[in-house]
């Protein structure tokens, strides 16, 4: 199958360039691509490997060791004195469906079987070591193969202990993902273990666009034509490759470099201390790549663009991105001063101790541009970008005083207001506080839903708990032996009368047949529905009502993003309900979503009850393994059209029919309750919780304490 030129690829310069810098150095460690579906991301991925230089391996080594310095602990070695050939560069991909015996390796069944012998059937991570591993939809990964790739990513190892098998060997890769964040976000840990990341966009110029689809069509019509009308660019693409490698021990990382790298990350408030090493790796790999031998400005800046993006995220429901403004001002005008010969040979101390209080002169500039950008970066939390954070939090909270109503229940007498004594509905939008992190959420007993880190489930992954003679899954091969040796016995004493492949029932090999093969019962993870079914009528407008209700759900969305749930919102106002948040796992959309959820007016808290169920019915019809809780935030009030507490008590008495277990947020507030919602609870069958022994804070945790009991 011939691949598309990366030469020819246009309109994707960062990405590309972003992908050669992890090739020059692979310890920048991968880099992950997000865009729109496309925007040739899988294309140029696979296009890479056929730039990359050939690599030395020890002959016959299934593990790949180089020769310079093979594994000592290879299961394939010792490599003493053995002969050395050469390999295209490896681009492994690893489909987001895979088993977790094709990842990491497995027991080799035919040597097991058919010769009692005890072998180890290498896995991807094997196959990818000093190359590339690349995942298609990585967001799409199920959480156990992520475990297995931040073990792998963290250790430079894959360990496997199964099945009879002990075995440890390297694996060093480079990883390489592409996602489409419509599709959903990434799961922290392992978007931390993407040295690099770029966002891609279809151009919107029509002469690159018509470029791009003439170039795809040519391609099309007559690939080897193609390929060698690009054979030229590819080479000196592949010698530059080449050369930067060989380079890159050569170019010098200068204190005034490491400075400037710190000053960076710290200006941009990045977690850790990774966001500095990568820059750092990154930045050498671009100055070998353009040529150069020390680090300079520019290498800061484009290593900083590419290594700082994901880290700075102070939430899920951020965008990814930079201020490059903030990073020219970080940087400052100046660049790196020339290296000096040393004055003092004889004295070996760093220069740069923790006790020393001033730093070597070294020749600065006379403008006073520079003496500013010095003096922002040296202290980065008075930084432009800080003050104009303080600056937007203050818009930001101007503008919720402007745009929140008063609250209806706060009267002079601490009596409620009827929302049918209000001169008009009450109007308008509430704003979340920042969210937080909670507990987590599961679901009593074991079920069998879809991947994801939540609850308790059977499923084809994770750890083998039994076996089963179902045909489902991976072979048990512990049962399987177990099996066929008691039928065996029963063989050799003449109980059944069969032969074995050697014709006599007193062989000594061991005779699997079908009846004999045993599938793994595997216990893992599974991911839930979280429905919320808010009260956004004129009677919750008060401001930390609704506040402290959208930042338990932005709250949610953070832990479900983490663990692959799904959260649906249902708001109910005015004379009907909207199912504001259809079931998702994309925080990004849910944030927007939840950020425009208006309040006001009357409360059509019977519709309310009947969207729910009705997008319960419709999500179990469409995933009949998933399991959901209900959580309803109201007052209890029923206000919009004829008989709307009767008609809204008579659909809480057949609740049960939903068959879904419920929590009621009782909101009603004042010195003179009714108790509607503890009513509608009991009606309901659903746990009833006073909104003044939860904080917002405490709502989720409530819902985990009863789930968990």
């Amino acid at each position: 199958m011939s691949n598309y030129p990366f030469a020819a690829i246009v309109g994707a310069d960062e990405m590309a360039l972003a992908l050669v810098l992890t090739t020059v150095s692979p310890e920048v460690g991968g880099v992950l691509v997000r865009g729109e579906k496309g925007t040739a991301k899988s294309t140029m991925v696979r296009a890479l490997a056929e730039i990359l230089p050939r690599q030395a391996v020890v002959h016959g080594c299934r593990f790949g060791c180089d020769p310079r310095s093979p594994a000592a602990d290879c299961p394939d070695g010792p490599h003493t004195d053995a002969a050395s050939t050469t390999r295209p560069a490896r681009l492994v991909e690893l489909p987001v469906g895979a088993t977790e015996d094709r990842v990491i390796g497995s027991l080799d069944l035919s040597k097991a079987l058919g010769h009692g012998e005890t072998a180890f059937e290498p896995g991807l991570l094997a196959q990818a070591h000093r190359g590339l591993l690349y995942v298609d939809e990585v967001n799409l990964l199920h959480d156990h193969l992520v475990d297995l790739l931040l073990d792998a990513a963290a250790m430079g190892r894959n360990t496997v202990e199964r099945d009879g098998v002990s075995v440890s060997h390297p694996a060093r890769i480079v990883l390489i993902g592409t996602m489409n964040p419509e599709e959903g976000e990434l799961r922290p840990q392992l978007l931390d273990r993407f040295g690099l990341t770029v966002e891609v966009k279809a151009s919107r110029d029509p002469a690159q666009r018509a470029d791009v689809v003439r170039r795809r069509l040519a391609f099309d019509e007559d690939p080897v034509a193609f390929q060698t009308s690009y054979a030229v660019a590819q080479a000196d693409l592949a010698a530059r490759i080449a050369s930067a490698q060989e380079a890159l021990r050569r170019v010098r990382l200068s204190d005034w470099a490491l400075d400037k790298i710190a000053t960076v990350c710290a200006g941009f408030e990045v977690d850790g201390m990774r966001a500095d090493i990568v820059t750092a790796r990154a930045a050498v790999a671009h100055a070998a790549w353009e040529g150069r031998t020390d680090v300079t400005r520019e290498d800061i800046r484009t290593a900083a663009k590419l290594a700082l993006p994901h880290r700075r995220r102070r939430a899920p429901f951020d965008a990814p991105g930079l201020d490059e403004d903030l990073l020219d001002r970080l940087l400052g005008d100046d660049e790196p001063p020339p290296p000096e010969d040393p004055q003092d040979p004889q004295d070996p101390e760093d220069p740069h101790g923790p006790d020393e209080p001033d730093r070597p002169e070294r020749p600065k500039e006379p403008s006073d541009e520079t003496d500013t950008a010095d003096d922002d970066s040296g202290d980065p939390m008075t930084t432009p970008s800080t003050q104009d954070s303080d600056e937007g939090a203050q818009d930001a909270r101007d503008q919720r005083s402007d745009c929140t109503p008063p609250d209806p229940t706060d009267t002079e007498s601490g009596e409620e207001v009827s929302e049918t004594d209000l001169p008009a509905p009450v109007q308008g939008v509430a704003a979340a506080h920042e969210p937080y992190r909670i507990r987590r959420l599961s679901v009593r007993g074991t079920g069998s839903g879809a991947a994801g880190k939540r609850s308790r489930a059977i499923t084809t992954w994770g750890r083998t708990v039994g076996s089963s003679r179902e045909r489902t899954g991976r072979v048990h091969l512990t049962a399987t032996i177990t099996a066929a040796a008691r039928e065996r016995g029963a063989r050799a004493t003449g109980t059944t009368g069969t032969t074995g492949t050697t014709g006599t029932t007193g062989t000594s090999r061991l005779e699997i047949r079908a009846s004999d093969l045993r599938s793994a019962i595997t216990q893992g993870k599974e991911s839930n529905l979280v429905l919320l079914l808010v009260d956004a009528s004129g009677s919750m407008a008060a401001r930390s009502r609704m506040a402290e209700v959208k930042t338990a759900v932005l709250s949610l969305l953070m832990d479900a993003y983490q663990r692959r749930d799904r959260v649906g919102l249902v708001t109910f106002r005015g004379t009907g309900a909207d199912l504001a948040l259809p079931p998702t796992s994309s925080v990004e959309a849910a944030a927007a979503c939840l950020a425009e959820l208006p309040h006001g007016g009357r409360t059509p808290l019977a519709e309310g009850l009947a969207t729910a169920a009705k997008t319960l019915g419709l999500e179990r019809i469409r995933d009949p393994r998933r399991r959901a809780l209900l959580v309803l935030v109201t007052d209890g009030r029923a206000t919009a059209g004829v008989d709307a507490l009767g008609r809204a008590q008579r659909i809480a008495d057949q609740w049960g029919h939903v068959a879904v277990d419920s929590v009621v947020i009782d909101c009603e507030s004042g010195r003179f309750r009714m108790g509607l919602a503890r009513d509608l609870a009991d009606r309901m069958g659903a746990e009833h919780v006073p909104l003044e022994d939860i904080a917002a804070d405490h709502l989720v945790a409530l819902i985990n304490d009863r789930r968990a009991a």
